[in-house]
């Protein structure tokens, strides 16, 4: 079978690559490893997640644990479960990907991400599971069969985590503010809505039913075009595009044009440095993290501290240091001293807090956050993720391509090849001074390195 452990646990179509008794293996090597008493276990909307969820209960047992059902939540919600009940879970769920794949995502007790240790053992302990008898998976994710795996059920999980979320506004509301928002056909349907309506915003949603299928499709923070078009025809404040598993946001501003990950950071960080809670005066980025960011936070006098790309190296960072903010481009941001994981729906708040407050637009603040330098991405489809050897070739071989590329850009731009984490993608990320010259450079690049591969 081939799956691999990325930067967020596993994932692989779900019509091919994984199978019930493969998460039941997984879902036993996880208590295992990370402790089986009172493991947590929620999921996405996709059409797999049901039998998938059920596997993963059916796991625990066969580890001679007991697990509690948070049924169809946000990824947020479980590491919030975990943080308040001191146990560990998982996540059924692909997070942006398309409805067909799905995946495994777990949480150390306390709702913490996986250590490179940790990870590594459950890896181990699954690869022995799978290669030896199957756990009884069970054909389906029916109530008869999670009970008989001594499944305990919970319903508060959702309210508590809206408490908490609108508790970080430390009573302030969102009241006049105008507010559209994305749930992606995704597990943002159970919390956003009630959350946004909750601090008194002026709410309307969109792709707000799920099928099982149309988790992501078309819609989403990586499709932002309907959310842009409805706050525009609606003439609202802000518009707010969720992922599948909510736990990433990206925004569109009144006149429908993108704030991104890193300008939602940008501005959340200069906000916080404003009021005296931005830790150490330090923000952590990635390196994916546009040029114009790093530019615009050494004006401010903030230090920036880079990572590798993965939410779970920007939380190791923040971490270790004691940092409180910092995040993804993608919009995969972390509030450390509200959250242990990065929370679509808590950084959403953030932000329409910040607009709120200084009673400006959206689009004046991104403004004033940071000037983006013209970014292009180009993905290259891989028939299956690179291994850890295979990336530490291709890193070799393409030295001297980067170097022939920054050589051309004079010093006026970066340049960066790395396999997703997530995907079996390799991406190529150029900035320049002009949008034209990002392309030709990230085309004669994706050009390069294809026929590398080839």
């Amino acid at each position: 079978m081939s799956l691999r452990f990325g930067t967020d646990g596993v994932r692989g179509d779900a019509r091919t690559v994984l199978s019930p008794a493969a998460v039941a293996a997984l879902g036993r090597a996880g208590a295992e490893v990370l402790g089986a008493d009172g493991f947590a276990v929620g999921r996405d909307t996709r059409a797999s997640s049901p039998a998938f969820a059920a596997a993963v209960h059916s796991g625990v047992a066969a580890a001679g644990g007991r697990s509690v059902d948070l049924g169809v939540v946000a990824t947020p919600v479980v590491a919030r479960w975990c943080h308040y009940q001191g146990v560990a879970g998982a996540v059924v769920s692909a997070s942006h990907n398309p409805w067909h794949d799905n995946g495994v995502k777990f949480f150390a007790s306390g709702g913490l991400k996986l250590s490179a240790c940790a990870q590594q053992q459950v890896e181990e302990r699954f690869k022995h599971h799978l290669d030896a008898q199957p756990v009884d998976a069970g054909a389906s994710g029916s109530r008869a069969r999670l009970d008989r795996h001594g499944v305990d059920r919970h319903s508060e999980a959702v309210e508590r985590h809206i408490d908490a979320v609108a508790a970080s506004l430390q009573g302030r509301t969102l009241a006049g503010l105008n507010v559209v928002a994305d749930l992606a056909n995704g597990a943002a349907t159970t919390t956003a809505e009630k959350a946004l309506l909750k601090l008194g915003a002026q709410l309307s949603v969109i792709h707000d039913s799920p099928d099982g299928r149309n988790i992501n499709d078309g819609c989403g923070s990586t499709n932002l075009a309907s959310l842009a078009q409805t706050v525009v025809e609606q003439q609202a404040d802000v518009g707010l595009g969720f992922d599948g598993d909510a736990d990433r946001v990206l925004a569109v501003d009144a006149d429908g044009e993108l704030v991104d990950g890193d300008e939602i950071i940008a501005i959340c960080a200069l906000d916080r440095q404003q009021r005296g809670l931005l830790t150490d005066n330090t923000v952590v980025v990635t390196a994916m993290t546009n040029l114009g960011f790093r530019l615009a936070m050494e004006t401010a006098g903030i230090e920036v501290v880079e990572t590798r790309v993965g939410d779970r190296y920007v939380l190791e960072a923040l971490t270790t240091r004691g940092l409180s903010l910092g995040g993804e481009q993608s919009g995969h941001v972390i509030f450390r001293d509200l959250a242990t994981t990065g929370d679509g729906l808590l950084t959403a708040v953030q932000l329409l807090d910040v607009v709120v407050r200084r009673d400006t637009s959206l689009a004046d603040l991104a403004a004033r956050a940071m000037t983006r330098l013209p970014q292009v991405l180009s993905n290259i489809a891989l028939p299956m993720p690179l291994s850890d050897h295979e990336a530490q070739l291709l890193d070799r071989d393409c030295e001297p391509l980067i170097d022939a590329a920054l050589a051309r850009l004079a010093g006026n731009g970066r340049v960066l090849i790395r396999p997703s984490g997530t995907e079996p993608l390799l991406r190529v990320m150029v900035e320049a001074e002009t949008i034209a010259q990002a392309q030709m450079e990230a085309d004669a690049l994706a050009n390069a390195v294809t026929h590398l591969l080839t």
